[in-house]
């Protein structure tokens, strides 16, 4: 028996548009998985305490856990990692009507894409695929990857 801990800021249980990276340290490595909350089918956009549960969901039936999967298809077991979620936002608010929310889903999937483009391109091996309408907002990927940038070193630091 051992006694584990679970820290997190109340913010991220706010619903709304988040972009995020999951920052895995297995055993195997190091990887990067970036996401972002706003669903596909329907006005809603989760918080990010939310969404990373679904994540890790480990149910035969579940959805939407695309981390797990992509870890599982790596060879990985998630319960073998240690793993810290950076979610930035909440960006934009959660929208009421479908027209509005898609089009701001839209904007955040090409951030979640440019912001996994650009931390493979500074040497880190990301998990899953990512795809995008449209290219991001370069002044708010610069911002996000700057948040992200300083966390990522931190956690370097603390290892």
């Amino acid at each position: 028996m051992k006694a584990y801990s679970i820290k997190f800021e109340g913010r991220v249980l706010d619903r709304g548009f988040w972009v995020y990276v999951i920052d895995i340290r297995a055993p195997e490595g190091r990887y990067l998985y970036a996401g972002r909350t706003g669903d596909s089918s329907s006005a809603n956009a989760a918080s990010p305490f939310s969404r990373i549960g679904q994540h890790l969901d480990s149910r035969p039936n579940a959805r939407g856990n695309a981390l797990a999967r992509n870890l599982r298809a790596a060879g990985i077991e998630p319960s073998a990692c240690a793993i810290e979620m950076i979610a930035i936002g909440p960006i934009f608010p959660e929208e009421r009507d479908f027209g509005q929310h898609k089009r701001v889903r839209d904007r955040m999937a090409a951030l979640e894409l440019g912001l996994a483009r650009a931390l493979h391109l500074r040497g880190y091996t990301m998990l899953g695929r990512h795809a995008a309408s449209q290219e991001p907002d370069a002044r708010m990927l610069q911002q996000v990857l700057r948040l992200v940038e300083v966390q990522l070193a931190a956690n370097d630091q603390a290892q």
